[in-house]
């Protein structure tokens, strides 16, 4: 294991100076139980990119939760039809962090606003005429390889394409991205980015997917107590937190995660999931873990 450090992070697209949903845990590789990164006020997006950038301990490996990018696999591109259609995730990334370089905290309204961009959504208003592929019924929307991976494991994803409902993801992806774009060239991105040797690096996780395998239901991912996370994690073989009474999902899914990305960073097929391909990888990522 030549990581010694993993950090995870439970992010939120939600608007305001301080998201309230943002939550960092972190296990050490030694063992022990992982512990949250508390921030007095609160974390914002702004806060975690210079954490990223500034106080990041070696060799951490870094799980977001988040879509690292949008459907392209299904349709042939992120836009079909749109004559702004990049071809990689990187372009992806700085195009979004450049239509939104008014937007504040890593805000991504103006993208979702934008004329050419917004009829692929589907907002609190509307349903875009592009939110499924041409010709094909809206449905739930459009969805990466990884996320048809998602799904036969036993979770629920969502498009994100969709920005409507408590679960959508779709306004989290987005300023994720934005994070990414401002990263570029410290921390490689994996598996846009090929694996290296050694330093940290960023995967994409999905909380529920930890939960799945920590021995709880789809529908029961969430744990609201202390007693109901340190059973989770003692089904990951880490230990306890020690802490009694009610607890935040967002604090409960980071620490949570963290210890997951501990215990399964080791096995080699979470690096290698069947459906991953080279275009795969430069187009849509992946969820690590996702199989």
């Amino acid at each position: 294991m030549r990581f010694r450090h993993f950090l995870a992070i439970d992010w939120s697209g939600a608007k305001g100076p301080v998201q309230q949903g943002i939550a960092l845990a972190l296990a050490h590789a030694d063992g022990g139980p992982p512990v949250l990164i508390e921030r007095g006020r609160g974390w914002s997006r702004e806060d975690v990119l210079a954490l990223l950038r500034e106080d990041l301990p070696d060799d951490t490996l870094v799980g977001l939760d988040l879509g690292i990018a949008l459907p392209f696999a299904d349709c042939g591109g992120y836009f079909p039809g749109s004559g702004q259609s990049p071809d990689n995730a990187p372009d992806l990334w700085a195009l979004i962090d450049d239509i939104c370089s008014r937007d504040s905290n890593l805000g991504a309204q103006s993208f979702v606003d934008h004329p050419e961009f917004r009829p692929y959504f589907r907002d609190g208003t509307e349903t875009g005429s592009h939110f499924g592929c041409d010709g094909a019924a809206h449905g739930r929307g459009r969805f990466r390889v990884t996320e048809a991976a998602q799904a036969a494991m036993g979770c629920k994803p969502y498009s994100n394409f969709n920005l409507v409902g408590a679960a959508q993801v779709g306004k989290s992806s987005l300023t994720g991205m934005r994070l990414l774009h401002r990263l570029r060239g410290q921390l490689p991105v994996w598996p846009v980015d090929e694996r290296t040797e050694q330093g940290s690096a960023v995967v994409e996780i999905y909380t529920s997917l930890a939960a799945l395998e920590a021995g709880r239901s789809a529908a029961r991912a969430k744990m609201r107590s202390g007693e109901e996370l340190d059973a989770a994690l003692a089904s990951l073989s880490a230990p306890p937190t020690g802490h009694t009474g009610a607890i935040d999902d967002h604090s409960s899914d980071a620490l949570l995660a963290a210890a997951w990305l501990r215990h399964v960073v080791g096995e080699q097929s979470r690096w290698e999931p069947p459906a991953l391909t080279p275009e795969i990888a430069r187009t849509e990522g992946w969820t690590f873990g996702a199989l």
